[in-house]
């Protein structure tokens, strides 16, 4: 059934007549019906504002993106008053990096990969076949501006700065997590808060963060024998390489893909949603410098504000519009391996420092993910390097799943140089940006959502947005 705002009412006051887009085919079931997709001009609504405008304006947007970002945004979009169209290339949601991630929900460990010291590492892991990293020149300039970038932030004074900045987008986020929780009652996601234990195979680093951990703050240091004492299974394949961890409490793990998809369709059930389009953005329609319409292969939505939320694809869009965003994929695996009565699963959410590799049970299921490898737009599985992360697991934590049943999976994760996301306005009016999460899309996405949503409402931002915007990118 098709969804339609109230018409005018006859009392509103005169404005300026709206450009009315063509009509477009959205996907409903098994055919297509036609709609036309009004600019919504004469609805107006009061509501508790912190900005100078005692009202804010009704309006008729587009987010393209199907991810958990995008549809976390849409979402944050109704419920503010707006109707909203959500455009998404694939059939199903969240087939993208939201669908076999890490799945962990990281609101305080937000260090960014950029840091001091990261270019000398960064040697020694290419050297290692089995390492976490892994480049190859992938033809494009785009990958060596990235690159210069992203040595350019290697600075301790800029991780801290971005670090900073992080954190604060990261509680936001659990907080607006919690919100969206007790509005939709998603019961689907595997939602656990088992905390987080970081550990360290190398007393030297551990020393050196350890040491930075307040006393009486979120973050304790444990000791190995206090870390096994915490999570038993690390102990499972021998713990003569555990230097200690550091733990964090609260700290969650949830199945990012089946968030999306029954948010999605709780969002399909809100009134002021318009409706799902199958279809591929190809451009933007503008008029000076507003952006008034989204180009698609199924034809034009008329809007009055975009929102990109489309992960990698972003950057080619908004390319065709003269603006370029640093984005570049950060290719990243994992295992999905099933648990049954004669396993042993750590229940605590662990991170492998070194190995920068995760492990969270979801369901029945242990999630692994690992690696960052810039090799450029490619999702193929890399045999080599899926032997190394089964040799990694089943050394670390040789009890803990069916290895061999394990279902691997490769996605690309979209990041910045700096490490921190795109939220906000752009220099063409009416479209903004949720892009640029890399690896904590799913922990900074509720957050990211209701910042844009309050921007695009005329509101101002809840949290500072010093050096989470295109310009800091």
């Amino acid at each position: 059934m098709e969804k339609t705002g109230p018409a005018c009412p006859s009392h509103a006051p005169t404005q300026k007549k709206p450009r009315t887009p063509p009509p477009t085919r959205i996907r409903q079931g098994y055919g297509y019906r036609h709609r036309f997709h009004w600019l919504s001009h004469c609805r107006i609504r009061t509501l508790p504002d912190h900005s100078k405008n005692e009202f804010v304006r009704m309006k008729q947007l587009v987010v393209i993106g199907g991810g958990v970002v995008g549809v976390t945004t849409a979402w944050a979009l109704v419920e503010a008053g707006h109707r909203v169209t959500l455009v998404e290339r694939d059939v199903e949601l969240a087939t993208g990096a939201s669908r076999a991630n890490g799945g962990q929900l990281s609101y305080r460990y937000v260090s960014p990969l950029a840091d001091a010291g990261v270019p000398l590492k960064a040697i020694r892991w290419l050297l290692d076949p089995g390492g976490p990293l892994r480049f190859k020149p992938d033809g494009t300039t785009a990958q060596w501006r990235w690159l210069a970038s992203f040595l350019a932030h290697c600075r301790g004074p800029v991780n801290r700065r971005t670090t900073e900045r992080l954190l604060e987008l990261g509680a936001f986020s659990q907080q607006c997590f919690g919100d969206l929780l007790r509005q939709t009652s998603l019961d689907t996601i595997e939602l656990r808060s088992p905390g987080k234990l970081v550990v360290y195979r190398k007393p030297d680093e551990f020393g050196r963060v350890a040491s930075r951990t307040l006393v009486g703050g979120p973050e304790r240091a444990l000791t190995r024998e206090e870390c096994l004492a915490l999570e038993p299974a690390l102990g499972d394949g021998g713990a003569e390489w555990l230097a200690g961890g550091i733990f964090t409490a609260g700290e969650a793990v949830a199945d990012c893909h089946a968030l999306s998809v029954q948010l999605g369709e709780r969002l399909a059930a809100h009134p002021n949603f318009q409706g799902r389009l199958t279809a591929h953005a190809t451009g933007f329609v503008r008029e000076g410098d507003r952006v008034v319409a989204l180009r698609t292969d199924q034809g034009e939505l008329g809007a009055d504000g975009i929102v990109l939320a489309a992960g990698l694809q972003s950057a080619g869009l908004a390319e065709l519009v003269g603006l370029r965003l640093p984005l570049y994929p950060l290719k990243g695996y994992s295992l999905s391996a099933p648990i049954n009565g004669v396993h042993r699963p750590p229940t605590v959410s662990v991170t492998d420092f070194e190995r920068k590799t995760l492990y969270a049970r979801i369901g029945d299921q242990l999630r692994v993910a690992a690696m960052v490898d810039l090799v450029g737009d490619d999702t193929r599985i890399d045999p080599k390097r899926l032997a190394a992360l089964q040799r990694n697991v089943r050394e670390t934590f040789p009890k803990a799943a069916d290895y061999d049943r394990a279902v691997p999976w490769a996605g690309l994760r979209p990041a910045t140089p700096s490490g921190a996301p795109m939220l906000g306005e752009t220099p063409l009016r009416g479209l903004w940006l949720n892009v640029g999460h890399g690896a904590l899309g799913f922990t900074f996405s509720f957050g990211s959502a209701r910042i844009v949503a309050d921007l695009v409402s005329g509101k101002p931002s809840p949290i500072a947005l010093d050096g989470l915007q295109l310009r800091a990118a």
